[in-house]
């Protein structure tokens, strides 16, 4: 089993960050609302890849609105730290993308898990009850990337 409590063929994106001094508190500790943007961070590099990042949603005439967020704290991240944020495109909701994100330090230990769902609307703000031909391709290309089917 992986990070994800998945069979280990299935991957994730990666992208590594380095905690800033200004993202620290009084603590000493990365402070809690800046995981929630190293999820974006991640969500938005893996999302880019296949072309469903805000801007490329935008291009189509669609918006990806958060619309649930969950963070569970487990270690804290220091300044000058590596973090490595990696995310990956879970279930199959009909016209949602819900996102997993595991952050870890240098060592591999987690500091943080958190999934993030998005719903699509078009760009008057109406619900997608199904996601676009042209999105759900490439959903589709992403699941299988992740899926270790595609390269």
């Amino acid at each position: 089993m992986d990070r994800f409590g998945e069979q280990p063929e299935v991957r994730y994106h990666e992208t590594v960050i380095t905690v800033r001094f200004n993202e620290v508190d009084s603590y000493s500790v990365a402070w809690h609302g800046h995981y929630v943007a190293w999820m974006e961070i991640g969500r938005n590099s893996l999302s880019r890849q296949f072309g469903l990042a805000p801007d490329d949603l935008l291009k189509l005439a669609y918006l990806g609105p958060v619309v649930s967020l969950e963070l569970k704290y487990l270690r804290p991240a220091r300044f000058n730290d590596k973090v490595r944020i990696c995310t990956r495109l879970e279930g199959d909701e009909v016209g949602m993308l819900c996102f997993r994100c595991e952050m870890l330090a240098s060592d591999g230990e987690r500091l943080a898990s958190g999934v993030v769902k998005h719903v699509l609307t078009d760009s008057a703000g109406a619900l997608q009850y199904r996601l676009p031909e042209e999105i759900e391709d490439r959903v589709a290309r992403m699941k299988d990337w992740l899926a270790g089917d595609a390269e």
